[in-house]
C-alpha cells in the first residue's frame, strides 16, 4: 500500500503529541477540529494502523504514532535547516554547520579550534549552543545538530563516536581554606558549604543538580554566575566554594588567590566525546572540523603528564 505523507499531516501529529490533544493540536495547527479529524484518519487508513488512543481525557500516541512522530521531527527538522541554509547561501554562506558542546568543550577547549575553523572557511557560519550532554545526544540523533560534543557516562551507542579531551571537575576554595593542600573530598562533603553556581542555563549546573539529586541533597548555592572567571572571583572573594573544571580553576590560580582540592567521586574525570550520526554523511567543511577536533585531542595527550 503506497503511503502519502505532507508536511501539513507531519506538523499536525507533532502538535497533537505536543499538546496531548487533537483539539488543541488542530488549533495549533491553525486549523478546525473536523479537518484535523480527517487529515489523521486519512494517515491511518493509508499507514493501516491506529496513530492515536482516543479516550474521554484526550488522546495519547500509539507505538505507530509514536514512531510517525519520532520520524516528523526528522523531517522537520531537517527542513528547518535546509530553510536556514538556502538563505545563508543567498547572503553568500557556502556552508552552516551547527554544534552542540558542554560547558567545559565550549568555555575551554573550543574557542581556538573554532578561530582556526573559522580562519580557513570564511564561507562557512557557525551555530554553536551549549548543552547537557544527554540532550546534545538526542539533539544529534534527531539530526537538530551536526555535531556533538559530550562528556561522562551518556549513551550514544546509535551515533558514531571518537574520543576528545579529559577533564576533571574539581573543587575550587579560597585562599587558606580548611580543605586547601589536603585530600581528596568527596562533592556530598562540600554540600554543607556555600557554593557559588554557574548559571542555570549551564551544563555543569545541571549536572550538580542530577548528582544532588541523586544525593537526595539541594546544591546550597549562595551566588549564581555567569562563567568560570566570575566564579573564581568570587571564591577569591570568599562567597564561597566552586565546582569547576580543573583546565579553568587552574588556570585561573595563576592569578587569583584560590587553591584547588580534587573531588573523590568517580564522576569527576570526565571523558569527553565527538559524536555524529554519520561522519561520511557530513559534508565536507563539517567534516573538517571534526578532523581539527581529532587534532586538537591528539595535541592534549600529548601534553598530558603520564
Amino acid at each position: 500500500m503506497a503511503m502519502h505523507f505532507d508536511l501539513v499531516d507531519l506538523r499536525l501529529m507533532v502538535r497533537i503529541a505536543e499538546t496531548n490533544g487533537l483539539t488543541r493540536g488542530a488549533e495549533a495547527s491553525h486549523m478546525s477540529l473536523p479537518a484535523a479529524s480527517t487529515r489523521v484518519k486519512n494517515l491511518e487508513e493509508s499507514i493501516g494502523a491506529k496513530l492515536l488512543y482516543r479516550t474521554s481525557q484526550g488522546v495519547t500516541l500509539t507505538p505507530p504514532g509514536q514512531a510517525f512522530v519520532h520520524h516528523a521531527r526528522l523531517v522537520l527538522g531537517q527542513i528547518e535547516h535546509l530553510r536556514g541554509d538556502l538563505q545563508s547561501f543567498a547572503k553568500g554562506i557556502k556552508g552552516h554547520l551547527r554544534v552542540f558542546a558542554n560547558t567545559t568543550a565550549l568555555g575551554e577547549f573550543l574557542p581556538p579550534v573554532l578561530r582556526t575553523y573559522l580562519r580557513s572557511h570564511p564561507d562557512v557560519n557557525i551555530d554553536l549552543r551549549e548543552r547537557l550532554s544527554h540532550d546534545i545526544v538526542r539533539a544529534v540523533t534527531e539530526g537538530q545538530t551536526d555535531i556533538g560534543i559530550v562528556a561522562g557516562a551518556v549513551r550514544t551507542e546509535n551515533l558514531e563516536t571518537l574520543p576528545y579531551r579529559q577533564d576533571t571537575l574539581i573543587l575550587v576554595v579560597p585562599r587558606g581554606h580548611a580543605l586547601a593542600g589536603g585530600e581528596a573530598v568527596a562533592f556530598a562533603d562540600t554540600l554543607e558549604l556555600d557554593h557559588v553556581g554557574l548559571h542555570e542555563a549551564s551544563a555543569i549546573h545541571g549536572f550538580l543538580r542530577q548528582a544532588c539529586h541523586q544525593l537526595h541533597r539541594v546544591l546550597p548555592t549562595r551566588i549564581e554566575v555567569g562563567n568560570f572567571e566570575a566564579a573564581c572571583r568570587m571564591v577569591e572573594a570568599g562567597v564561597g566554594v566552586s565546582i569547576l573544571p580543573s583546565s579553568a580553576a587552574r588556570r585561573h590560580a595563576l592569578s587569583m588567590a584560590i587553591d584547588t582540592v580534587p573531588l573523590s567521586d568517580p564522576w569527576a574525570l570526565r571523558e569527553m566525546q565527538i559524536c555524529m550520526r554519520n561522519l561520511q554523511a557530513l559534508p565536507a567543511f563539517a567534516r573538517d572540523l571534526v578532523d581539527l577536533l581529532v587534532a586538537d585531542a591528539e595535541s592534549a595527550a600529548c601534553r598530558r603528564p603520564t
